[in-house]
């Protein structure tokens, strides 16, 4: 690493990923899914009853993985308008700061867009500073200043719940973008040029290819790997690659998928297949420099084929399951030759 790549990273500090938001045609629903079959406690609650009037919210926890879902109570209104056209997906990807005025004053001068000026979040349990920029699509970045790591959010009502079993879910370990055709280096300059970000790995569409179709794909990181940010963009193949088919049904740029990191995979896969979470394959394995990497991935999270999750047993290893990614591909494509979309 350059000492002028260091000091570009270093006056932008980041602590990790703070949460993930989703807009979703009915967070109530979501949220009760998430607890029963992801393992996830509903924490705290943001609507009607607390004196917001224009949608709903839900914080969940499992670990150090925070999730809101929200909802619009009406009709004309940005969460409906992004439902509509999206489906329900990723609105939010947050990153915790230790200055949100200082991160948002860095990004914006260096070509970021504000999606939400500076304000303070406060309530019974604690207080936010935050702000955001728009990211690839309709998704946007908060960048959090949370000393305490308040949860759920400090205007959110707290909830105890004794229901919820966990899986064994610990944290964010990745982000995946994927974005229209030519767009990826694009965003790739966007995370180096505002965060300080350094390009960890690429891969073409040899690397990432079957018969039928490819992806290319760059990784971004924050340099000691609290933040990774994959972005894949199609390839040219003989038919339709799945991130076509993804920009097709969420009708333009957003989150793929997240990876989850758990301490045992084995079990956490055995539990949520008890509870009728479906996945693509078996467990993959691979190796890097840095030991073995376990992972698997399940199936799309709703009807529309754009959402789904990975989740990720790190041995050592910091690498993406380069080896994997054919398998990956090709359980992909059988699912996209069942809807009619290969």
């Amino acid at each position: 690493m350059n000492d002028a790549i260091d000091a570009h990273r270093n006056d932008f500090p980041i602590k990790g990923f703070h949460h993930v938001e989703f807009w979703v045609a009915n967070a109530y629903q979501s949220a009760h899914y998430y607890r029963a079959i992801h393992g996830y406690e509903i924490v705290g609650y943001r609507g009607p009853e607390t004196g917001v009037t224009d949608r709903a919210s839900y914080a969940l926890a499992q670990g150090d993985v925070r999730l809101v879902f929200t909802g619009a109570l009406h009709p004309e209104h940005p969460i409906s308008d992004h439902v509509r056209t999206h489906g329900p997906g990723v609105r939010d990807v947050a990153i915790h700061v230790p200055d949100a005025a200082k991160a948002l004053e860095l990004a914006t001068a260096r070509g970021a867009v504000e999606a939400r000026p500076l304000t303070t979040v406060q309530g019974e349990h604690g207080a936010w500073s935050v702000a955001a920029i728009e990211a690839y699509g309709d998704t946007i970045h908060s960048l959090v200043e949370d000393e305490a790591v308040v949860w759920p959010p400090p205007d959110f009502a707290v909830r105890n719940d004794s229901i919820a079993v966990p899986i064994g879910l610990g944290r964010i370990d990745h982000v995946v973008a994927n974005v229209e055709l030519g767009a990826m280096d694009e965003w790739v300059d966007f995370y180096e040029r505002v965060f300080g970000f350094v390009l960890l790995r690429h891969f073409d569409d040899e690397a990432i290819s079957t018969e039928y179709s490819a992806l290319m794909s760059k990784v971004v990181w924050d340099g000691e790997g609290v933040i990774r940010l994959p972005i894949n963009e199609p390839a040219t193949g003989r038919k339709k690659s799945q991130i076509e088919e993804y920009l097709d049904y969420y009708h333009g740029s957003g989150v793929q998928h997240i990876a989850i990191t758990t301490d045992d995979l084995v079990a956490t896969v055995a539990e949520a297949r008890r509870r009728g979470m479906d996945h693509e394959l078996g467990i993959l394995i691979d190796e890097d420099d840095g030991g073995i990497l376990l992972q698997i991935f399940t199936r799309m999270m709703q009807d529309r084929p754009t959402f789904f999750y990975e989740f990720i047993e790190r041995r050592g290893a910091m690498g993406f399951g380069e080896g994997n990614f054919k398998a990956l591909f090709e359980a992909i494509e059988r699912d996209q030759a069942a809807r009619g979309n290969l």
